[in-house]
């Protein structure tokens, strides 16, 4: 009661307070609840002031009616704050939720390309022919490139490659590995023999890219080194590849050539697998397609190495992984495999 006989309304204020928070559908509509009553300008703050009117005593417990009421509405502010929040953010994430029942078709899932998928198949064959599979760097030295493949400083058959050189060290010195040969040469001054490894990896070339070439490829070279080795024992090998690899209706043949690093050497031609020797575009009519360079290692070779070629003999090879995928998946051209291009890719 105050001093003059009229109660203080603090039940009144809490019972409208209760109504209005109830009747708050929003957290904004909440916060004006809150500012209606908690406020500066508030309900309990105009309750608060009319405390001064009061004797001591009745002021002292008036007072503490109205903190009481305070605490008992901001609690109440505060579950309901609470619980509008969970509201909205669940309405708020059902909205933005994305539908992906329109969707017509399911994702597919990404593969290995079909030259890494080519070059893990070749490399199981040659595993299961009992050959060890060995790497080396992109980056190469002209030494290890040319030099200890017996092709010295002005070589004629340096122009057999047109070579990426790096500007590194002396001019001319330093350069993209234009074959994976300095592999084996890397590998034969580590390794005493007998040798018998694969080499596949990334090569460099200023090629023109046609339906055969492309000036970034990735090859594959077979050395062997052990006592008495000859050329039947590398046309050997090679057949023995071509049917594990290509299937038994494709075969293969050696054709005289030249190499500075192989004596003698020859072509590796396998039959078209495109036309299967009928001739075609690809094979240029001719039923062939040379898949790479072969031959005895010349024993200048193994003279740069340190390996003795009057007790040793060894035999080389090496070939387009790059050109193995055109002609097992019968690929007319092979810049396609650069180009990325999803209908291809997702035919292979």
């Amino acid at each position: 009661m105050t001093a003059d006989g009229s109660p203080l309304v603090v039940e009144g204020l809490l019972d409208r307070a209760r109504a209005a928070v109830a009747a708050a559908h929003t957290t904004d509509d909440l916060r004006e609840v809150e500012t209606a009553f908690l406020g500066k300008r508030g309900e309990l703050a105009v309750a608060h002031r009319s405390l001064g009117a009061l004797p001591p005593d009745e002021r002292r417990s008036q007072g503490q009616l109205l903190n009481d009421a305070r605490r008992q509405l901001e609690v109440l502010l505060e579950g309901r704050r609470a619980a509008l929040a969970a509201e909205e953010r669940s309405t708020r994430t059902a909205e933005e939720r994305l539908d992906l029942t329109e969707l017509l078709e399911v994702p597919r899932r990404g593969r290995v390309h079909i030259v890494e998928r080519t070059r893990q198949q070749l490399e199981d064959v040659f595993v299961g022919m009992g050959f060890a599979v060995v790497e080396g760097p992109e980056v190469e030295t002209d030494w290890h490139n040319f030099e200890a493949l017996n092709m010295p400083a002005a070589h004629p058959a340096r122009g057999m490659w047109d070579t990426l050189y790096l500007e590194l060290g002396a001019p001319e010195s330093i350069m993209l590995r234009t074959h994976t040969s300095p592999v084996q040469i890397r590998l034969m001054q580590r390794q005493a023999p007998p040798v018998y490894a694969v080499m596949p990896g990334r090569c460099y070339r200023r090629d023109t890219p046609d339906a055969r070439h492309i000036p970034t490829f990735h090859q594959i070279e077979g050395l062997v080194v052990d006592r008495g080795i000859s050329m039947a024992h590398l046309a050997g090998t090679i057949e023995t590849f071509t049917s594990a690899y290509f299937g038994p209706d494709i075969h293969s043949r050696l054709r005289p050539s030249y190499f500075p690093f192989t004596e003698p050497s020859a072509e590796y031609e396998i039959t078209c697998t495109i036309c299967r020797g009928a001739g075609c575009r690809t094979c240029s009519q001719t039923g062939w397609i040379e898949l790479g360079g072969a031959g005895m290692v010349d024993p200048a070779v193994f003279d740069a190495v340190g390996v003795d070629s009057e007790t040793w003999t060894g035999f080389a090879f090496g070939f387009g992984i790059d050109r193995c995928a055109q002609m097992r998946h019968q690929i007319p051209d092979m810049r396609v495999l650069l180009e990325n291009d999803a209908r291809f890719l997702e035919q292979i």
